[in-house]
């Protein structure tokens, strides 16, 4: 089976396609860091959006989803958001954990697997 990969780096692609299989790397808010927790899942859940129509899919055909909030006093501020953009009805598995990011301006950062 083939491998495409999208936004390929010498460390890491954005988007791995295997089959019809599709891994995003973690996404955080390129365009709204140091924003709100509100602002900041809005951009990457378009940042997702855009990756997935890249790989030929969408949204509604997520099969998982890990996100990583820097505070989980802002977990309810987070899912408004998510809960807003996910597909009824295609809900993916989901985990939400409380971790240290990358850099101090990202407070969110989402990584999902999906279906072509």
């Amino acid at each position: 089976m083939s491998i495409e990969r999208f936004e390929a780096g010498p460390r890491m692609s954005q988007v791995v396609v295997h089959g019809n299989t599709v891994y995003l790397a973690g996404v955080v808010a390129s365009n709204a860091k140091g924003e709100s927790v509100t602002r900041q899942t809005q951009d990457v859940l378009s940042i997702i959006d855009s990756h997935l129509a890249k790989a030929g899919t969408d949204k509604s055909k997520l099969l998982s989803a890990t996100i990583y909030i820097t505070d989980m006093a802002t977990f309810a501020e987070m899912n408004a958001v998510w809960d807003s953009w996910v597909s009824p009805g295609n809900t993916p598995a989901r985990a939400t954990v409380e971790a240290g990011l990358a850099a101090p301006q990202y407070n969110v950062e989402i990584m999902v697997i999906a279906a072509k």
